[in-house]
């Protein structure tokens, strides 16, 4: 079901390259799952479980390959969820902007993260079952700075000027917001999020994502929840669309 995702959805740049017409790269700003599908049948109406050629595909990221897979994956009974963080295996020695999925059988104890943009691709790391380390959801980074066991300013998003502290602040909260199956996309701000990202926040925000890293860290499905509609970390219902 992941391998089918993997081709199900185009990077922009990749897009453009194609041709791919302008007014479809607004895809990527496309939040529901449903919304998704809605405009990968619109290009092509055939059954999704056929090989697309990449122009045919849904315009869009990291994002929405993990929400498409916990969509199908959820509709078949499997418990999934995304994850938004830091990938530690795309460019050596640099934590990336990333996103991917857990999903858990029933009876299993773990859950397994697996990369679904990258499955068959060839990388360091296995996409399909990644091990402790290679992904740091923001939660994780964020304990790991803290700690001193990573340089924040190594984690950020590739091809831009944001990177260091505020970046693993920003996919902290995402990710919390994730665990409640509130997926947002990787630009999107709420909250004092943008505060963050401009200076303006300070200790006490820091212990807020020490917070964060803790409860997301525990698996305990309430202590998420209530920690989600605390402070100012739910995403406003305007935002959801």
């Amino acid at each position: 079901m992941c391998a089918l995702v993997s081709s199900l959805v185009i990077q922009p740049h990749d897009a453009e390259a194609l041709g791919v017409p302008a007014a479809r790269l607004d895809e990527r700003n496309i939040r529901p799952a449903a919304g998704l599908v809605s405009a990968l049948l619109a290009v092509d109406s055939g059954p999704l479980r056929e090989p697309r050629e990449p122009s045919d595909r849904v315009v869009g990221t990291c994002r929405h390959f993990a929400l498409l897979a916990c969509a199908l994956l959820r509709h078949l009974g499997i418990a999934a969820r995304a994850r938004c963080g830091f990938a530690t295996y795309l460019q050596p020695g640099k934590g990336l902007d990333h996103w991917v999925i857990e999903y858990r059988q029933s009876g299993d104890s773990r859950w397994t993260r697996l990369d679904v943009e990258f499955l068959g691709r060839p990388l360091p790391v296995n996409p399909a079952d990644l091990r402790s380390g290679e992904f740091l959801t923001g939660g994780e980074a964020w304990a790991a700075h803290r700690s001193g066991q990573i340089d924040a300013a190594e984690f950020g998003v590739y091809g831009t000027e944001n990177w260091g502290p505020a970046e693993i602040r920003g996919n902290a909260i995402r990710d919390l917001a994730a665990l409640n199956k509130v997926e947002m996309l990787p630009w999107d701000e709420w909250g004092r999020m943008t505060a963050s990202y401009r200076g303006r926040t300070g200790a006490e925000y820091d212990e807020l994502m020490d917070t964060i890293a803790a409860v997301a860290g525990a698996d305990d499905a309430q202590a998420v929840a209530d920690l989600y509609r605390a402070e100012d970390l739910e995403v406003p219902a305007d935002l959801v669309r």
